[in-house]
């Protein structure tokens, strides 16, 4: 009954980690930080190191179950993954008809979103100098170029995909980033939210496959930048953030004037959402 307990809880912090994973500007590592699982995920993750591999290639079924056992938490991975599974593709089918319908009204929420991570990240700046303006600047420019690549922007191939997973799911590390505002740098969110609503099999595997790569093998690499660099990694991240705005503000500025006051309001909204969210979180990358 305590068992049962504990994955009934852990499924329902999956569900709002979907949830905010799936709306650009709020990171699923803040809600897991916010609910408590924060430390429990990492520690978790950090604990699979693939070594049930080998008695798997030497045949040895028993010493296989044996490490698998030792080093995946089932108990709370399943529940977990569940909750994150069911939550996205729900808030799939909404944000696919909102982005159809009202596209220029949604981006400008996720405009607000975006913004408001934007100040949240900046917050975590050990220092203000030269050198962090520099970095911003040049990887906003960059990430605003690279945004406007219509290569990028409409290739939506397998290897595409495994990539978009890979990079977009190194954000729920970092509290704060959102994965989805890397998919819209990327420009690979439309299409993977149409992907969860219809179901498209192959692509969402793909997606998975890359994601589970990345989420073990850059998060090392990431810990190892916040440590070691974090100043710069931070300015770095704040910059491709900026840049990144160019996607919503394109949508935005296609609206009819009449129907600005109201982006602007919805825009608003978002930000206070994520300031909301981001109180309730006292935290520091590293």
């Amino acid at each position: 009954m305590v068992e049962l307990k504990y994955m009934l809880e852990i499924f329902l912090r999956g569900l709002l980690m979907g949830t905010s994973d799936i709306m650009p500007g709020i990171s699923g590592g803040t809600i897991a930080l916010i609910t408590g699982i924060y430390d429990k995920l990492i520690s978790s993750i950090s604990n699979i190191k693939l070594l049930f591999l080998k008695p798997l290639l030497k045949g040895d079924i028993d010493g296989f179950k044996n490490q698998l056992l030792e080093e995946v938490d089932f108990e709370f991975f399943i529940p977990l993954i569940l909750g994150i599974g069911i939550a996205m593709i729900i808030m799939a089918g909404i944000i696919n008809f909102l982005l159809t319908d009202y596209a220029g009204f949604t981006y400008s929420f996720f405009a607000g979103l975006i913004l408001a991570s934007i100040y949240i990240l900046y917050k975590q700046l050990d220092a203000f100098n030269i050198k962090v303006i520099l970095i911003t600047v040049i990887f906003a420019i960059l990430g605003y170029v690279f945004v406007g690549l219509n290569p990028v922007q409409t290739a939506h191939s397998l290897p595409v995909l495994f990539v978009s997973g890979f990079i977009a799911i190194c954000a729920m590390l970092l509290p704060g980033i959102s994965g989805s505002s890397l998919l819209l740098l990327l420009g690979q969110y439309e299409y993977m939210i149409n992907a969860l609503h219809t179901l498209a099999i192959a692509d969402i595997i793909v997606f998975i496959v890359g994601a589970l790569l990345g989420f073990m093998g850059m998060s090392r690499v990431i810990k190892y930048l916040l440590e070691n660099h974090k100043l710069s990694t931070v300015a770095a991240l704040i910059g491709i953030m900026l840049g990144s705005m160019r996607v919503p503000l394109q949508e935005i500025v296609g609206v009819p004037m009449t129907s600005i006051p109201i982006c602007i309001i919805i825009g608003i909204i978002g930000m206070a959402i994520v300031l909301v969210v981001e109180l309730n979180s006292n935290y520091e990358l590293i």
